[in-house]
């Protein structure tokens, strides 16, 4: 079966950086385009950046335009979310999705009805 699995997460101090990774099970024929949520303690979920599936092309919340930044390594099936400047408002729980089908419209969407595949997620801690 077709799964993405997270990792990376952890307790970080406030100010430092994180790598999140998003890996496909199995390679898929074309790429597909996912999208970083993260759900902290007593709050929905929230869209925080996606990359398409057909320029790699991103796309970021305000929340954390800046400070963070996704790539994709096609080789090793896996998409990563590189985070800075990590401040309380940070910690979550984060989970990746997948969408497979083309793109359509001019950029990735962060509405969680338009993902197919979810992953397990991992935990984001902030703290001093």
């Amino acid at each position: 079966q077709l799964r993405f699995v997270e990792s990376g997460g952890g307790l970080v101090q406030p100010g430092g950086s994180l790598r999140l990774s998003c890996a496909q099970t199995e390679p898929t024929a074309e790429p597909v385009t996912i999208a970083w949520f993260r759900q902290a303690p007593g709050k929905g979920r929230e869209g925080i950046a996606c990359i398409d599936n057909k320029d790699d092309g991103t796309y970021f919340a305000d929340s954390v335009k800046g400070r963070f930044t996704l790539s994709r390594d096609n080789a090793k099936n896996t998409v990563s979310l590189q985070m800075s400047n990590l401040n309380a408002e940070d910690t979550a729980v984060y989970y990746c999705a997948a969408d497979p089908r083309p793109l359509l419209f001019r950029q990735c969407v962060l509405r969680s009805d338009e993902y197919f595949y979810w992953g397990q997620g991992t935990q984001v801690t902030v703290s001093s």
